[in-house]
């Protein structure tokens, strides 16, 4: 655990109580704070106060004695409505923050790689860590891929804080930098959250504040309008089309180079996969690896849990998770991998349905529907 001392001495609330809240409340008390806490869960209220946190009734507090509100990043900060403790708080002025926030307050920038997304920020992480500790580096990974940040162990000088970020954590970042910061795609998503697309791209471009270097996807409009106005030092990245760092017929090139045939890695098939290997490679680079040990991260990497992750094979019939996928846009991705599916889906639908998926639906012998959407996607299917 890394301590909070930005606060020392002083009061700050802190609402949400998981398994982040809880870990930034014992950071933040290690730094010499004053916490008082609280969240909706009793559990959870519980849970803090058996550690010695101070529990109180935030929504019954005197706003005036504290000096920040730690906002779990689920809590709604303006988008349907902000919660009332962020009306409150701000009525008294008092900043509203995350713990990505106290995070880079509390470690050297120059370490950190951060990396949003819509789509494949999650596996692009994974695979940045995987380079870095096959190179010989001592690496932490992180924030929204899992492990909270205050719960990853302090490094040495020489260590890499790898960490994935959500729209809502970016959205409590005010002060972010890092070393390098990576945008994979922009694609409808969370806007119950963020109220419109053009609200919801620019929290995610909040990655690029204040970095040495700036990887960015460049394969839709609002990533390419986003590079287009960047101050920090860019290194494009495509999949098919002009960039710094491109995928063309599957072969990863820096600049005129080809760096390597994706093609022959099993576990990053398809070409959102090659998306993000491109990222990983681009960002390692621009953590100083060099390329040889980089591609020799590449192609050791095993993959990631729930997202294409190949099962197994029986009788000749491959099962393969991918219930990462939450959106449209990510299941269409693991769809264009394959022929002959039989597709398990369903869940809670975003925005949209499955209309987008209609191109692909020849590939599926047989669909199982679950869930909340079950109506909704078999009238698409049909």
């Amino acid at each position: 655990m890394t301590p909070v001392t930005c606060f020392a001495g002083r009061r700050v609330a802190l609402f949400g109580l998981g398994g982040s809240g809880l870990a930034t409340a014992r950071a933040l008390i290690a730094g010499g704070a004053q916490v008082e806490a609280y969240d909706d869960n009793a559990a959870s209220r519980d849970r803090a106060a058996g550690e010695g946190i101070a529990v109180v009734d935030l929504a019954a507090a005197d706003w005036s004695r504290f000096d920040s509100l730690i906002l779990a990043p689920g809590v709604p900060l303006t988008h349907p409505q902000p919660h009332e403790l962020v009306v409150a708080a701000k009525a008294a002025g008092v900043p509203v923050i995350g713990d990505i926030e106290l995070f880079v307050g509390a470690i050297d920038p120059s370490r950190l790689i951060g990396i949003t997304g819509t789509n494949g920020k999650s596996t692009t992480t994974a695979l940045i860590g995987h380079v870095i500790k096959a190179a010989g580096l001592p690496v932490a990974v992180g924030g929204n891929i899992g492990t909270a940040v205050f719960d990853l162990p302090a490094l040495p000088m020489r260590g890499a804080y790898v960490v994935e970020l959500s729209s809502y954590q970016l959205d409590l970042t005010p002060s972010w930098t890092a070393r390098v910061g990576v945008l994979s795609n922009i694609t409808p998503d969370h806007l119950d959250r963020h109220g419109d697309m053009a609200h919801y791209a620019e929290v995610k471009s909040h990655v690029f504040h204040r970095v040495g270097t700036a990887v960015c996807g460049v394969d839709d409009d609002y990533c390419r309008a986003i590079a287009a106005r960047l101050d920090a030092n860019l290194v494009s990245v495509s999949v098919g089309g002009p960039a710094q760092v491109s995928v063309r017929d599957g072969v990863l090139h820096d600049g005129p180079d080809v760096v390597l045939d994706l093609k022959l890695l099993p576990a990053l098939p398809g070409a959102h996969n090659w998306q993000n290997a491109a990222l990983a490679y681009a960002a390692c680079r621009a953590f100083g690896l060099g390329r040889a040990d980089i591609v020799a991260g590449l192609a050791s990497f095993p993959g990631l849990a729930h997202r294409m992750e190949r099962l197994a094979e029986i009788g000749g019939i491959v099962f393969v998770n991918d219930s990462k996928a939450t959106n449209a846009d990510a299941a269409e991705k693991a769809l264009v991998c394959y022929d002959d599916i039989y597709w398990i889906a369903g869940g809670r639908a975003k925005v949209g349905g499955i209309e987008q998926l209609k191109p692909h639906l020849s590939r599926v012998r047989r669909a199982f529907l679950i869930g909340e959407a079950t109506e909704d996607f078999a009238r698409t299917i049909g």
